[in-house]
């Protein structure tokens, strides 16, 4: 006869107790856990101060800036999501952002922002230096002007990783406007000279400590693009670096290079490709077993000879690196424009599905 697992225990039997058995002698991970005070990732009613977050002192959580004036505020550090209300005549650096900026009833202000989205409303002469992911977002704003983000300091790279951000994904000149204004344009590009060290002061030494910062576009992280608004000619050329684990090196070495010509880069995208994507952009499926191996790294030059001069530094960079076969360059200035088309549509629709 089969017994019960629920048999009623012999008299005088002893019950087991949680609390007598055996813990764990090191403890568990969430014994250990750290605790955080929201009270340290929230700035407020700052009046002419200077609020310094160096790295490390965030780490990734949720932060809030509100009614404050004529401050300049500095976050050195990654950040889940942020929002910026009611500030004016302020300087504000946000750093890497794994989800969204949103900035509302702000005026007369200058932002350093990297993102993954970015959303303005009821903002007015606002400056932003920005490296978004998406699709900028403005509503309700009016005499708002983007530039590139160019900046640099030791951690930065470091802090887009754990904010899942690619330094070649920056969507920065391509706005749009929910609110658009018949007959004007609430929004327009900063200077192409414009530089961020005359619009947005550096914290003295002793609140940087040991941080070096850098605002040349040339010792930027994210490599300074001109915007798909900008053009110097009809020719185009399309980029793109294959995952070999050298690509990011290689896109840097190339783009480096073409800084000394006159051709100028107008996006950048790191995406993953399929295969049904893979042979419309290229018009062949010789790629189709490359773009699995991967992201892969797509630049946009343009200017009178960058077909060839592309084609050239590509190859100078594949014989000094011994990587072959690994990146893909235009070749006919007809196809090239309806390339570029196909693959940073595809990479908007991927990036803002994320």
């Amino acid at each position: 006869m089969m017994g019960c697992l629920c048999a009623k225990a012999k008299s005088g039997s002893k019950r087991i107790k949680a609390s007598d058995s055996k813990r764990n002698p090191n403890g568990y991970s969430w014994d250990n856990k750290e605790e955080v005070n929201p009270k340290d990732f929230i700035i407020e009613n700052a009046k002419d101060e200077t609020i310094v977050k160096l790295p490390g002192s965030v780490k990734g959580q949720q932060f809030i800036i509100q009614n404050c004036e004529n401050s300049n505020i500095y976050i050195y550090d990654h950040i889940n999501t942020i929002t910026v209300d009611d500030c004016n005549g302020c300087n504000i650096f946000i750093g890497p952002t794994k989800g969204s900026v949103f900035l509302r009833d702000c005026s007369e202000c200058r932002f350093l922002i990297v993102c993954q989205q970015f959303r303005a409303r009821d903002c007015k002469v606002v400056d932003t230096f920005l490296c978004c992911a998406t699709q900028p977002i403005i509503e309700s704003c009016n005499d708002i002007r983007f530039g590139c983000f160019c900046y640099n300091y030791g951690p930065l790279e470091d802090q887009f990783k754990n904010a899942c951000l690619s330094i070649f994904n920056n969507n920065w000149s391509n706005i749009h406007d929910f609110t658009p204004a018949e007959g004007e344009r609430n929004w327009s590009l900063l200077p192409k000279d414009a530089r961020i060290e005359d619009f947005f002061p550096l914290p003295s030494p002793e609140k940087l400590g040991d941080l070096q910062i850098m605002t040349d576009p040339q010792s930027s992280l994210v490599p300074q693009t001109h915007g798909c608004l900008q053009r110097l000619s009809m020719q185009y050329c399309l980029v793109v670096f294959f995952a070999d684990g050298h690509a990011q090196n290689r896109a840097l070495s190339l783009i480096k290079e073409l800084e000394q010509t006159d051709n100028i880069l107008l996006r950048t995208k790191e995406i993953l490709l399929e295969e049904e994507a893979s042979e419309r952009i290229f018009g062949t499926n010789a790629y189709n077993k490359v773009v699995k191996r991967g992201p892969v790294i797509g630049l946009e030059y343009n200017g009178k000879d960058c077909i060839s001069m592309c084609l050239e530094t590509a190859k100078n960079i594949a014989t000094s690196t011994g990587c072959t076969g690994l990146v893909y360059v235009s070749t006919c200035p007809k196809t090239a424009r309806k390339q570029i088309e196909n693959f940073f549509s595809h990479a908007d629709v991927q990036l803002s599905s994320q």
